[in-house]
Formats: C-alpha cells, sequence, structure tokens
C-alpha cells in the first residue's frame, strides 16, 4: 500500500444505512483506503440539510459562506479539503434522492465570481435502482443529473458505477458491480 496525503470524502444519499446504494460506496471507500489515500464516509440521512433559499449571499467572494446554519457549515471544509468525492445515491422518483439533491443543491455556496471549489476535484458516482432497465428506472436521468452538474463547474468525473437491486443490502451479491464500485475508488485519486 502506497502512502498519500490525498483525501476523499464518501457522500451517502440513502436513507438506508445497509441500503444498495451505501453498499456500493462502502466498496468505493474501501478502495479509496486500499490506493493509500485517507477517506470519510458521510450519511447525509443523519443531517440536517436545509433547501437553499436563493438568497446569493454565499456568491459574493472567496470568502462568503452559506447563510443557513445547519449541518451543511461541518461539510463545506470537508469538501473543500478532499480531493475528491464519491456521491453515493438510490434513484427514487427517476433521479436521485431527496437528500442528495438537496446536498448537490447546497454546492451552490462552494462557487462564485472566482469560480467552483469543485474544479479539478475527482468525483465518482455510485447509483443503485429497482429496475433492471437503467432508462425506464430513471438512473440515465441521475446519471445526467452528475454529468451536467459537475461538467459544468469543471470537475472531473472518474467513473459512474451503478447497478439493480430491490431489497436492502441486496446488490452486495453482484459481485461484477461490487468489483466496479472497488476499483472505481482505487482509481479516484
Amino acid at each position: 500500500m502506497k502512502t498519500s496525503a490525498k483525501k476523499a470524502l464518501v457522500v451517502i444519499g440513502s436513507p438506508r444505512e445497509n441500503g444498495n446504494s451505501a453498499a456500493l460506496a462502502h466498496r468505493a471507500a474501501d478502495g479509496i483506503r486500499d490506493s493509500g489515500a485517507a477517506v470519510e464516509v458521510v450519511y447525509l440521512q443523519r443531517m440536517d440539510i436545509r433547501p437553499c433559499t436563493a438568497c446569493d449571499s454565499c456568491q459574493g467572494d472567496a470568502q462568503s459562506l452559506c447563510v443557513i446554519d445547519d449541518d451543511m457549515r461541518g461539510l463545506y471544509p470537508k469538501l473543500r479539503e478532499a480531493d475528491g468525492l464519491v456521491i453515493a445515491s438510490p434513484v427514487y422518483w427517476f433521479t436521485v434522492s431527496a437528500q442528495t439533491k438537496l446536498f448537490m443543491d447546497r454546492c451552490y455556496a462552494m462557487g462564485g465570481p472566482q469560480g467552483h471549489l469543485f474544479a479539478g476535484k475527482r468525483i465518482g458516482i455510485v447509483l443503485a435502482y429497482g429496475d433492471v432497465d437503467p432508462f425506464r428506472s430513471g438512473a440515465v436521468n441521475a446519471l445526467r443529473t452528475f454529468q451536467d452538474a459537475y461538467g459544468y463547474i469543471g470537475a472531473e468525473i472518474r467513473g459512474m458505477v451503478y447497478g439493480s437491486a430491490l431489497g436492502p443490502g441486496e446488490i452486495k451479491s453482484n459481485t461484477g458491480v461490487m468489483a466496479q464500485a472497488y476499483e472505481l475508488g482505487k482509481m479516484l485519486l
């Protein structure tokens, strides 16, 4: 195992801590650790994250912060310090979960006239959905959401791993997609 000062943050946007997207996220975290980087896993479901109010107070200068006093305040420094980010979400109602969408919306505060703080960061995406078809399930909508958002701000999407499973934790039996999640973690940074 090589040593590295690199850091990654794994953000799980599922209300199920033992759900399928969480299982994929943990497998990606294993790959990150095995690559020699430090990794922290956070569960958005445990956090109080309120919606963006579109006040634009955060868009002043590089020192501007979001005025909402909730748990995103603790995430912002971790997001700034991270070299890479894995975002995990189940597909709910044809796109990302509400927890994931709230998180993504509040990352708006990390941008401004100087550009977005995610520019140049490496992003990995893991998704789980209930239908066997990524089109019929809405997984393609979620994938496009990530591609469009992170492409726009200049972040580098290093890979996307997605798979179908219904029952909580069922995806663990899909050794192929679990291996892909691990490899995504290994090559993230």
